[in-house]
């Protein structure tokens, strides 16, 4: 008996001493960043399925998204935007691109902080819907992270809805 014990006990100080040979690396995973959105929209699911947070009133009729991507992940696959201006490039060239009857303002820059934010109004004719639809579009450098602030509404809404759209990109933070 004892030396069954005794075989246990060099078998179980084996197991452990080659576990704690082998070396770990840590790594963090997922991304948070805060943004604040007025009391009238709630989040929401179904607008876009690479947003990280989407978010809606219905009885307005405003609807929003935000979809980030990091710089290392961007770095990856040899995506590496030299400025906050690339990147709103890159998004806007495809950024409705398919539309016929679209206007896209001239973008307008802001640094608060160390954040780097760029805005442009944009809107297009949608035939499905048959009506004018208003984009406040949103692009957002951080330290670590580019992100895609998209809110929209009718653009008979855009006067009354901009100001809060406003509100949303310039909260961004992480």
């Amino acid at each position: 008996m004892n030396r069954k014990i005794t075989i246990f006990i060099l078998t179980l100080t084996f197991i452990s001493t080659a576990v704690a040979q082998t070396k770990l690396k840590q790594y963090k995973a997922g991304h948070t960043f805060d943004i604040s959105l007025p009391d009238y929209m709630n989040k929401t699911a179904g607008l876009n399925t690479s947003a990280a947070i989407q978010y809606k009133s219905e009885v307005k009729e405003v609807y929003g998204c935000i979809i980030y991507d990091t710089k290392e992940e961007l770095s990856y696959i040899e995506l590496n935007y030299t400025s906050v201006n690339d990147f709103y490039d890159d998004f806007m060239k495809d950024f409705l691109a398919d539309e016929e009857k679209k206007t896209i303002s001239k973008p307008v820059s802001k640094k608060i902080g160390e954040i780097n934010f760029i805005e442009t109004d944009a809107s297009y004719f949608d035939k499905e819907a048959n009506m004018e639809i208003y984009y406040l579009v949103g692009i957002v450098e951080t330290k670590k992270s580019f992100y895609k602030v998209m809110s929209w509404t009718s653009k008979d809404k855009k006067d009354t809805f901009k100001a809060d759209f406003q509100k949303i990109l310039y909260s961004l933070k992480d």
